[in-house]
């Protein structure tokens, strides 16, 4: 990854302070925006007012039905799974009268859908990952031009188990969050 950001200039966003811990991002900007795009949406429009920032990260826990995946990944294609207006014939995660559908940063990753609810079964949208904020934030900085990177820990299969394995591995992703937020900083 050829992409470098510098703590003063950088927000990290994180849903739980349970996913990354308080001590382990020193020096940086860390903002916990509770669980769900409109608690995201809602505490880093504050933070955004406030501090300025040039980047935001997103880390956090994500749910993957894909058996072959696990471990820390960048997302760059964000997918609204929640917004189902088929029945006035729009596609799963397409807005009405919205001009910004899914979302693309146009680097290698994966894909996430991001809805209100958590995951503990097959979707009716095609996404590596699920999770329940990155959408919104992807949407925020797109509007508000700020780069924006995003980087999410498989904490379970979404699947029948996906509360127990979640609740096991929420912090799990944090250590290799901190050694790769390490490579990042300029």
């Amino acid at each position: 990854m050829t992409i470098k950001v510098n703590k003063e200039e950088t927000l990290i966003a994180v849903a739980l302070e349970d996913e990354i811990g308080r001590d382990l991002l020193t020096g940086w900007r860390v903002v916990y925006t509770g669980i769900g795009k409109v608690n995201a949406l809602i505490t880093l429009g504050k933070a955004i007012r406030e501090k300025r920032p040039k980047h935001i990260i997103n880390f956090g826990t994500a749910g993957s039905s894909s058996p072959d995946l696990s471990g820390l990944h960048e997302v760059t294609l964000f997918k609204q799974r929640d917004m189902d207006v088929s029945p006035l014939g729009f596609e799963i995660g397409e807005t009405p009268l919205d001009q910004i559908g899914n979302i693309s940063f146009n680097r290698d990753g994966l894909s996430c859908g991001t809805g209100d609810s958590f995951v503990n079964s097959i979707q009716d949208i095609d996404t590596d990952l699920y999770d329940m904020e990155s959408y919104a934030i992807a949407k925020l900085c797109l509007i508000e031009d700020i780069d924006f990177l995003c980087f999410k820990y498989i904490s379970d299969k979404a699947d029948e188990k996906a509360s127990t394995d979640w609740q096991k591995n929420v912090s799990d992703g944090a250590i290799f969050f901190k050694r790769l937020l390490d490579s990042l900083n300029e």
